[in-house]
């Protein structure tokens, strides 16, 4: 098992009623693990769901964190972080749809992090130099932790992924090489890793102890093996 200090700072009863996948708080926290980001700085937690890892970026790296996501409400995720008592200044819910864009000015943010959902649209070639990379600062960082495959199977999907998903919610899910051609393909920014993170099991395991129907639905293909064919994959980008 992995040692997650600030993860397990978080109260795991609140953890469950908040995690909308694998555990991720454990893969922020891996992640940036060693990664040095200036405290203050502004980075945007794109995808943010609920705002939990929101609130870890700004309360335990200190940073100035814009909450991105198009499908939580801005004002329920406020009243989240107040009751995290992560001030107002320091945490700033936003509603937007990252596939179509971000509404901020050029080069705003010095690092994006991005949990758990960045497979939803950087599926698309255009999207990180048209959509994504604009707003990000010269020399800025972008971490990923994409949900993936330990290699792409979509030929032939084992019988233990197709007992809780099928095949279109599965053309989510690629391999490594897939995500480094994917990125390969623009400009203005280079990789500067890419592995295969050590906490999938672990941030699985605790998602399919949750009380919630998505979370039952995920349980059937984990106990029928699936972990054998996922991973998650890290990526650290820089834009140059």
């Amino acid at each position: 098992m992995n040692n997650f200090p600030k993860a397990n700072s978080f109260d795991v009863n609140l953890v469950r009623s908040k995690i909308m996948g694998p555990n991720p708080l454990k893969l922020c926290e891996e992640l940036l693990r060693g990664v040095n980001i200036a405290k203050g700085s502004r980075a945007c937690d794109l995808g943010s769901g609920t705002g939990i890892t929101s609130v870890m970026l700004a309360r335990e790296y200190g940073l100035d964190v814009y909450a991105v996501d198009l499908w939580s409400d801005p004002d329920e995720n406020r009243a989240f972080f107040r009751e995290m008592s992560v001030p107002d200044e320091r945490i700033h819910p936003v509603k937007a749809n990252a596939a179509e864009g971000l509404p901020f000015e050029p080069e705003f943010f010095d690092s994006v992090v991005s949990i758990d959902s960045y497979n939803y649209f950087g599926r698309d070639p255009h999207y990180l130099g048209e959509r994504l990379l604009p707003y990000v600062k010269s020399g800025g960082r972008i971490y990923l932790s994409i949900p993936g495959m330990v290699r792409d199977c979509h030929d032939a999907l084992p019988a233990c992924l197709l007992a809780s998903w099928d095949a279109e919610q599965l053309e989510y899910m690629h391999d490594l090489a897939w995500w480094r051609d994917m990125i390969g393909q623009t400009s203005g920014v280079i990789i500067e890793d890419m592995h295969q993170m050590t906490c999938t099991s672990e941030a699985w395991a605790d998602w399919i102890t949750c009380d919630n129907e998505y979370a039952q639905g995920d349980r059937a293909a984990v106990e029928a093996g699936a972990l054998e064919f996922l991973n998650t994959i890290a990526v650290t980008l820089v834009k140059a």
